[in-house]
């Protein structure tokens, strides 16, 4: 889905925020409660709709059509616009309306959602720039609307805003706990986790540093270990392929060295040494070459122990071993000559 969250729509915020205003409930739910008077008429009743139902007849409409009419929209600007034109219900509308859906009206219930869209955009719109597009909001908001207006008991006095504003945040917190990690953290293990974050926020305000996980442990009285461990939790994965920069062309992977690849100063000397070393062994006596050729590998030779070489050359182990070490100090003094080390040689 095309992320959209940072488009200036052309419908204005207005429209989202000023039918809800006196609703403000939907972020304190203490200061939103208001008690409605339900119809004398007891709706099971009613075979026609209460005359205030026709009041809104075509509310919308003509800017609808135009809203049809308009081109070169995208997805998400012709949902805000479409929707921003839905009418709103009043208070003995939702209390009709909500009736009926509890029977089992599909009319009704679809009334009740397509009025209370704008309520769901005024809420996803917090949640931006928590890792989900305001598309992806809305969509998991509508599903927390959608579950309210099944849920909703109109006798209880509360209007409806009010009540849809919890399942529509719940929805939505909900997404973003699973949705925008890739390692996917269990529900309870997030809102533990974030209680952790909120508390590092409030010390780093009040201490002016960022605080270590004893600070941490000692304000929400848990072990030093526990918070290590949930703190752990709490790291972004990013993708070695993604730009550097906005103006480089290099990814990050290419600024990470290669800790397997040899340095190029060390692989140069590596096939110096390499091709001049049989120029070495001929500098050597006869005996002295072919004693570390047989004992190193050297010259298609198979590497041998010093009985082994001993045996195929008719001398014994420790005058081998003798050969052996006095081939090797005369091999290092050709080398160093060369401007190397013994170690060099050994590499």
């Amino acid at each position: 889905m095309e992320n959209v969250d940072n488009k200036d729509y052309e419908v204005s915020e207005d429209v989202f925020e000023r039918d809800f205003d006196d609703d403000d409930s939907a972020d304190d739910a203490d200061e939103s409660t208001e008690t409605r008077s339900a119809s004398d008429n007891d709706s099971d009743d009613d075979d026609e709709e209460p005359e205030f139902l026709n009041s809104g007849r075509g509310r919308g409409s003509l800017a609808h059509k135009d809203l049809m009419n308009a081109k070169s929209l995208d997805a998400t600007q012709l949902y805000l616009n479409e929707i921003g034109f839905s009418p709103l219900l009043t208070a003995e509308e939702e209390v009709y309306y909500s009736r009926l859906a509890l029977k089992g009206c599909e009319a009704s219930r679809k009334r009740m959602i397509e009025s209370n869209l704008r309520l769901v955009v005024k809420i996803a719109r917090r949640y931006l720039n928590r890792g989900l597009s305001l598309l992806d909001l809305i969509e998991e908001g509508n599903l927390g609307l959608i579950r309210a207006v099944e849920k909703f008991d109109p006798e209880r006095g509360f209007r409806f805003s009010t009540y849809a504003t919890w399942w529509i945040r719940q929805t939505i917190e909900r997404a973003i706990m699973n949705q925008t990690r890739t390692i996917r953290l269990p529900i309870h293990v997030v809102k533990e986790l974030n209680v952790y974050l909120r508390v590092a926020r409030e010390l780093a305000q009040k201490l002016d540093h960022e605080p270590s996980a004893e600070e941490i442990a000692a304000k929400v009285d848990k072990p030093v270990e526990t918070v290590e461990r949930m703190l752990g939790l709490n790291e972004r994965i990013s993708s070695v392929d993604i730009p550097v920069g906005k103006d480089y062309d290099k990814s990050l992977l290419d600024t990470i060295p290669d800790q397997e690849t040899s340095d190029p100063a060390s692989l140069l000397q590596s096939t110096n040494i390499s091709g001049n070393l049989e120029k070495w062994l001929n500098a050597l006596p006869d005996k002295h070459a072919e004693v570390l050729s047989r004992r190193f590998g050297l010259r298609g030779y198979e590497m041998s122990t010093l009985e082994e070489v001993g045996s195929e050359i008719g001398l014994t182990r420790e005058r081998v071993r003798q050969i052996q070490v006095e081939a090797l100090r005369k091999l290092r003094e050709i080398v160093e000559k060369n401007g190397l080390t013994g170690e060099d040689l050994l590499k």
